[in-house]
């Protein structure tokens, strides 16, 4: 079944349990304001609680995937407001709210694929970076935009790229601004694959996500969940929670489905995740 939900700054249809969100204004390059960050913070939780999704693609329109945060955001009556330490502590839970956006990619109960084409800058780096796989065009690049304009990229590209890349290759481009290319960017390991168009790209893209969405949702989930623990604690820990996570999502059922789809070369058949409600939902 295809869906599609109105959007402005986005297009989403999900079809065959792949849910494809397409940054839809080239005409601002596709830069991210404060209806922007509703939208996207809106649909990460609908995919979320939803669980009919088993992966997410986010592509863009235009020459560039986004040229990130738009600047007059903080002019007039968005500027922040740095004369007072009580103004300041305001800015700090401005952009934690900001940067919670961001972490529902990496937090969503499904993988996530970005597919990226021309410039990909500054919020848009702590977009991406907070995605599961990256694709890119030949012509695509990467820029820590933040120095260039005066300031601390702030929204988790100083968080998440040195998990990614290495740690001599973030200060570089954190402190000079310069561009990342994407074929550079590829032997850094930031992205999975270049393709020399953006269909050749998107083609990739969307067989992997239908390659993903044939596995058992679950079964995703639980390798999802354990990737990113395993990235951030140590082995001994990160296998104590291996344990915890298989134990608690083990399906005999699930094992025998996927062994007799691959001997008779077809689709497994598996049931989605549970939709979510919220505790203050509950009995609704």
């Amino acid at each position: 079944m295809n869906t599609s939900t109105a959007l402005t700054c986005f297009s989403l249809t999900t079809e065959n349990h792949i849910a494809h969100l397409v940054l839809s204004q080239p005409e601002a390059m596709n830069t991210m304001h404060p209806t922007f960050w509703r939208e996207l913070d809106e649909v990460l939780t609908q995919l979320h609680k939803d669980g009919s999704a088993r992966v997410l693609l986010i592509s863009s329109t235009g020459k560039h995937f986004s040229a990130g945060m738009a600047l007059e955001t903080f002019a007039g009556a968005g500027a922040l407001d740095d004369q007072s330490p009580e103004g300041r502590a305001a800015i700090s839970d401005l952009l934690t709210g900001m940067q919670a956006t961001f972490t529902k990619l990496e937090t969503l109960r499904i993988p996530v694929i970005a597919a990226i084409q021309g410039g990909c800058i500054g919020g848009a780096v702590d977009m991406v970076t907070a995605c599961c796989i990256r694709y890119a065009t030949a012509d695509a690049f990467f820029c820590i935009q933040e120095i260039n304009i005066g300031m601390v990229a702030d929204v988790g590209t100083l968080q998440r790229l040195p998990k990614l890349i290495p740690l001599g290759v973030v200060k570089e481009l954190a402190y000079t601004g310069r561009r990342l290319p994407a074929q550079k960017a590829l032997t850094y390991g930031l992205v999975n694959e270049v393709f020399d168009t953006q269909d050749a790209m998107l083609s990739a893209a969307l067989q992997c996500a239908r390659e993903i969405a044939a596995k058992p949702p679950v079964a995703i989930w639980g390798t999802k969940q354990v990737i990113h623990y395993a990235r951030d604690h140590s082995v001994n820990d990160s296998l104590q929670q291996m344990g915890w996570v298989q134990g608690a999502i083990w399906s005999n059922a699930h094992v025998r489905e996927a062994v007799n789809a691959l001997k008779e070369k077809r689709r497994g058949d598996y049931p989605a995740l549970t939709a979510l409600k919220s505790f203050t939902e509950i009995g609704l």
